[in-house]
């Protein structure tokens, strides 16, 4: 591993947390892929972690909750020739969903008037427009 994947700020995912499963990939590789273990799953126990904050868990465990079995989410990869690579793409891809699934909701939207002016613009752009339109008729519209 080529240090610590940061989810936000000081929080990072604890290497002795995350349960790695080697098997055979598909795709790329010739011969090769069929001797050796490149693909990878990532495990990571998000029920049990302390690592997070109380507060990240839980909006994790509520957006994640669709993924998870038993409280522990997985992540594969297979897309390089390379266990390493592959083992680089799981945790990075990890890291990114639990810091999107941990993030705080964003801020309702306030509700605002649209001033009488703007209205009264529109609808008078949108009469002109209208004749204009109606005017290219050979019609007497009257």
């Amino acid at each position: 591993m080529s240090g610590p994947y940061v989810i936000r700020g000081s929080v990072s995912l604890p290497e002795a947390e995350l349960m790695w499963r080697f098997s055979r990939s598909s795709g790329p590789g010739g011969q090769h892929v069929n001797t050796s273990d490149s693909q990878v799953e990532l495990r990571f126990d998000l029920a049990k972690t302390e690592a997070l904050p109380p507060v990240w868990k839980e909006r994790a465990l509520a957006k994640l909750a669709g993924r998870l079995v038993d409280g522990v989410i997985s992540v594969k990869a297979s897309e390089h020739r390379s266990q390493w690579r592959n083992r680089e793409t799981a945790a990075v891809r990890l890291a990114s969903l639990l810091a999107e699934a941990s993030a705080p909701p964003p801020k309702p939207r306030r509700a605002t008037r649209i001033p009488r002016g703007i209205n009264e613009r529109r609808l008078r752009e949108k009469k002109q427009r209208s004749d204009t339109k109606r005017g290219r008729s050979g019609r007497d519209w009257g």
